[in-house]
């Protein structure tokens, strides 16, 4: 065998130890994973933000707050046109029911912050994972790389003679799985402090939002 066939990706990975091998197949599927939760979450919060984008001119439309209640309960809703029927579906109900101004905005208020929570949450959802696999997986591939440079020189011990033909395949053997981790790590950061920013900036909105529609009620009590 050749030395440029003893050092093709190929042939790294096939000829690699078990241990190295697993660790490859471990990064190898954390960054299918991870890849797979990227698109899924850019999906997500790029439709997040188009139904905020479309709720907020409807409202600000100056529209009847009832008709537009009304006109929500028959498509697909976002997360600041649920925030808004959470709110105004709690308003509506207490003032109904003869309670005073303060608890009757307190409850649509509670109601809103619970249903602005759980939007979140379900944003956020997956970004741990996100997170985790870009911070553990240079180690992951870090312990493949040490161990196959131990195998390397442990190799060498055996040779009395020892050129760069024999030092090359197990050193760049052990670098792939650093490469391999880095691959798995880099587009995961990325996609997490984008995605936390994308997030952050809904959330800001969503608060924002809960702030002036409780205005609006808060008048429409007087």
């Amino acid at each position: 065998m050749t030395v440029t066939q003893d050092i093709s990706i190929l042939s790294l990975i096939t000829q690699a130890s078990v241990l190295v091998q697993l660790v490859m197949a471990l990064l190898a599927g954390l960054s299918v994973v991870s890849w797979y939760w990227i698109f899924r979450k850019a999906f997500q919060i790029r439709a997040a933000r188009a139904k905020t984008d479309e709720f907020e001119r409807d409202f600000w439309s100056g529209g009847d707050i009832n008709t537009l209640f009304d006109a929500s309960s028959r498509h697909e809703t976002g997360g600041m046109e649920r925030i808004f029927q959470a709110g105004y579906r709690e308003f509506t109900k207490l003032r109904s029911k003869g309670h005073d101004h303060n608890a009757t905005l307190d409850g649509a208020r509670r109601a809103m912050r619970a249903t602005y929570q759980r939007e979140v949450d379900d944003l956020e959802g997956h970004l741990a994972f996100l997170a985790s696999v870009g911070s553990v997986s240079p180690y992951i591939g870090l312990l493949g790389t040490v161990w196959g440079i131990m195998n390397a020189f442990r190799g060498l011990s055996n040779v009395g003679s020892a050129t760069l033909a024999h030092v090359a395949p197990g050193i760049a053997e052990a670098l792939v799985a650093t490469a391999i981790g880095l691959f798995a790590a880099i587009p995961a950061v990325v996609a997490y402090n984008r995605f936390a920013h994308d997030i952050d900036r809904l959330s800001i909105r969503f608060e924002s939002f809960m702030e002036e529609f409780s205005n609006i009620l808060q008048r429409n009590l007087r």
